[in-house]
């Protein structure tokens, strides 16, 4: 069967891929939407206190555009972010471009700073599991593996406070000096958080780096190469190693997406001033517009991860063309 690319195949399947793409846009914000309009409580009369007169509170409601109705608002904020402008925050009086911008320079590079992390210490830890099957190391490597799944990673994220910033002093407890005063000491102060969110994830991806690379030595052709004379070990890293990437690159897309929109409380913990805490703020002020626009820019990302890893996966499986 020729594998080769197919460049129609390919373009249907981008294309399908594509219309999936914005489908589940349109449908997450009005997921989005919906949800954090059903929040209680009034926007305007928050910020005003309790003693604010019913004139002051319509009067702010009408400027914040809170008496139009809910198809109106959406269509509104959709709209707006098709063009770039996320509306303006309600509590900081500045677009809310500026706010997220300013805090994905921090989250991204947590995110991508994990994941690095995870990895590097997944790939050859699967590895030798794999190599090493039903052995008292890969027993130990499994067993480890469950419990790093099993650990919260915030509450392993005040453990690795209380032992490297409280104890040995090595790292500060929280806070962010900013990528233009210090770069080093920045990304210093960024790998507490990351290795807190990069624990589970490790453990997660050295188990499918297990599964997989054993699902590849059933294959013929490993056996064949271990009758040429190969060992387990050199059949695995020479020829199952590259086959069984596939599952394995699916599952770092994902975790990708997790680490950028889950990393909330990781942030809180070490009072890092990224999109996720941004979003716990709005929460709690309820600044709508500001949580609507940061969650959706999430969610946009997250499913733009995805979107590239189908293409990433079609592209190394061409068989995977002629199912979409």
């Amino acid at each position: 069967m020729d594998l080769r690319p197919s460049i129609p195949a390919m373009l249907r399947f981008t294309t399908l891929r594509l219309l999936s793409f914005a489908l589940s846009l349109v449908a997450a914000s009005i997921v989005i939407f919906a949800v954090i309009e059903v929040i209680p409580g009034d926007p305007a009369s928050y910020m005003l206190g309790l003693n604010a007169s019913p004139d002051t509170v319509a009067a702010l409601r009408e400027q914040m555009g809170l008496n139009s109705s809910l198809i109106l608002r959406y269509l509104h904020w959709v709209s707006g972010m098709l063009h770039g402008d996320f509306g303006t925050s309600y509590t900081y009086r500045v677009p809310v471009s500026e706010l997220v911008s300013a805090r994905l320079w921090i989250s991204i590079p947590l995110a991508i700073y994990a994941l690095l992390l995870s990895t590097l210490l997944a790939f050859p830890v699967g590895l030798i599991a794999a190599a090493r099957r039903g052995k008292p190391t890969d027993i130990g490597i499994m067993g480890a593996t469950q419990l790093g799944i099993a650990i919260p990673n915030f509450w392993f994220a005040m453990l690795l406070v209380v032992l490297f910033a409280i104890r040995l002093h090595w790292f500060s407890a929280g806070g962010f000096p900013g990528w233009s005063k210090n770069f080093w000491l920045s990304l210093k102060s960024l790998t507490l958080p990351a290795i807190a969110l990069a624990l589970p994830q490790a453990s997660i991806l050295a188990r499918i780096m297990r599964s997989s690379l054993l699902d590849t030595l059933g294959q013929d052709y490993i056996r064949t190469a271990r009758a040429k004379g190969l060992t387990r070990g050199q059949a695995l890293r020479r020829h199952a190693l590259r086959n069984a990437m596939i599952p394995v690159l699916t599952i770092m897309g994902m975790q990708f997406s997790f680490l950028l929109a889950g990393a909330i409380i990781i942030e809180n913990v070490f009072f890092l001033p990224g999109l996720g805490r941004l979003i716990f703020q709005g929460i709690t002020q309820r600044d709508l517009i500001v949580v609507e626009s940061a969650v959706m820019l999430l969610v946009f990302a997250v499913i733009a991860v995805n979107f590239l890893v189908d293409l990433l996966y079609a592209v190394v499986d061409p068989r995977l063309r002629g199912k979409s």
